[in-house]
């Protein structure tokens, strides 16, 4: 095994179900990583709305796990380790990888096909919530097979997931239809999408953004049941996926068992590839120091946030910053 000085590690773990209060952080040795394993440093981890939902209760896959438990699944950080086996990888490296959990910690020991190089183009606070963000979105317009002949709508499109889903269909040629509310239009217009508020009338609104284009694909990130508005659209129904479809891909993508680590993990190659030429910019309207999660955890709770909020488990200060969103929203 090639190694540093093993650190002292932290990490937040909780004892039972509850909101984001009951994280509590835990100090520990970090142990060399095992064979096939890489040590990370972590520099970034994204938290996500699944990560709440198992922590809740409201989630029951993998209740039989024993406690206490960890949180979050999307990182990135710098090898400082490397056990047996592990030829592709130095130490010195910087990568984004993926885990079922315990993300939220300063170190991590994890099998090295989980990890991906992060290209130098790509900053830490994106790479940090790359993954089940990004694997979903990815996953979802794959499996639809998006591409130039279609009008594309999607729901919570100033939301993590769906705003990598609305750039990456405009990057492979379609034509997207965002909704959201009204606070959300100049950022969805900033990235080349067409904005279509919630509410009443909302067929008749993305009819009139399509511009005469017949919609062919719709996929619904918000949450409510919008299977009528696309039928009225007239989208079949194998072209409709709704929030329980993302459900089941956010799951399938944070599974243990070797296939599905492998397909995450390419996923992840794949996103990443994206992310590093371009093809969508994914915004992080709030970056929190780790040691304030729960605040953080309150932010995205809120609905409020636009991409991706993030945790810096090594931030440079502890300053607070006012985030992009809130100085947009006091202004007259």
């Amino acid at each position: 095994m090639r190694t540093k000085k093993s650190p002292t590690a932290f990490a937040y773990r909780y004892t039972r179900y509850g909101d984001a209060d009951v994280l509590a952080r835990h100090s520990f040795p970090l142990p060399g990583p095992g064979p096939d394993e890489v040590s990370v440093e972590v520099i970034a981890a994204g938290i996500n709305h699944m990560e709440v939902f198992l922590r809740n209760g409201r989630e029951e896959t993998w209740a039989d796990d024993p406690w206490p438990r960890g949180s979050g699944s999307d990182f990135a950080g710098i090898v400082t380790a490397v056990g047996e086996n592990v030829s592709s990888i130095r130490v010195g490296a910087d990568v984004i990888g993926h885990v079922r959990t315990g993300a939220h910690a300063s170190h991590l020991n994890v099998p090295a096909d989980r990890v991906v190089p992060k290209p130098g183009g790509v900053d830490w606070e994106t790479a940090g919530g790359l993954y089940l963000a990004g694997a979903t979105a990815l996953e979802m317009l794959e499996d639809l097979r998006i591409g130039p002949d279609d009008t594309l709508v999607v729901t919570a499109a100033a939301g993590g997931v769906g705003s990598i889903q609305v750039q990456l269909a405009a990057h492979r040629g379609a034509r997207v239809i965002g909704t959201c509310g009204s606070r959300n239009f100049d950022y969805l217009r900033q990235i080349g999408i067409t904005p279509v508020e919630y509410g009443l009338g909302i067929v008749e609104h993305i009819e009139k953004a399509a511009r005469g284009a017949r919609v062919t694909a719709y996929i619904d990130n918000f949450g409510k049941e919008t299977e009528d508005v696309a039928g009225a659209l007239g989208v079949p129904a194998e072209r409709y996926r709704s929030s329980e479809d993302r459900r089941e891909v956010e799951l399938a993508l944070l599974r243990d068992d070797p296939d599905s680590v492998a397909h995450g993990t390419e996923r992840l190659r794949q996103i990443t590839r994206l992310a590093g030429i371009g093809a969508f910019r994914l915004l992080v309207s709030g970056l929190y120091p780790i040691e304030d999660i729960v605040e953080a955890y309150e932010d995205l709770h809120k609905l409020h946030s636009r991409g991706k909020v993030v945790l810096a488990a090594h931030p440079v200060t502890t300053a607070r910053t006012l985030r992009a969103r809130e100085l947009h929203e006091s202004m007259p």
